[in-house]
């Protein structure tokens, strides 16, 4: 009798896995139904336009030298080293090291504008800043602080030490400033 039962339990287990496996693909294919019909909808909507591939990135390595610190940057009031990550991203970012330099004239400086980007990020290496942002008001950064910057969001520098060096990194390389009426 034993083998009977090992012989009907064998027996039985491919009809229990044909009614559970046909259940399943019942199921799935309901699902495949939903979704197909859901889609047929959506495609009256224009298609989304593909991305383009970016160009492949390269490494960007720069040493420090003095002589890379020019003022050719956006802040008359700032010289800028350029750290080679517009050039190596093809304009995905970009990064410089700006110094500003002293002492603060707030007549030139305190400026409210915004930066069209889409990502800005500030790191202190040395010295202090005083900033006003939108929404934040008036923040002291000394040297080891950072802050990032939303898009558009509405800033001025107030103050800063002689000795301010600030790293920033932005989202794209290029992109627009816009000076606010005071």
């Amino acid at each position: 009798m034993a083998k009977k039962k090992v012989a009907s339990r064998a027996a039985a287990q491919p009809a229990v896995k044909k009614k559970w496996s046909g259940h399943k693909t019942a199921a799935k294919s309901s699902a495949r139904k939903t979704i197909k019909s859901k889609a047929r909808g959506v495609a009256a909507a224009k298609p989304k336009p593909a991305k383009k591939a970016r160009p492949k990135q390269r490494i960007a390595i720069s040493h420090y030298r003095e002589e890379d610190f020019k003022a050719d940057g956006l802040r008359t009031y700032a010289k800028y080293r350029d750290l080679g990550i517009a050039e190596a991203t093809h304009g995905l970012a970009q990064a410089h090291v700006i110094r500003l330099q002293g002492p603060c004239n707030p007549a030139e400086v305190s400026k409210l504008h915004y930066h069209d980007v889409e990502f800005q990020m500030v790191y202190v290496l040395k010295g202090w800043v005083k900033t006003y942002m939108e929404g934040q008001g008036e923040t002291l950064m000394k040297e080891g602080s950072t802050w990032t910057q939303p898009p558009r969001i509405k800033h001025l520098i107030m103050d800063y030490s002689d000795d301010v060096e600030l790293l920033e990194v932005i989202l794209p390389a290029e992109f627009k400033t816009v000076e606010l009426a005071s």
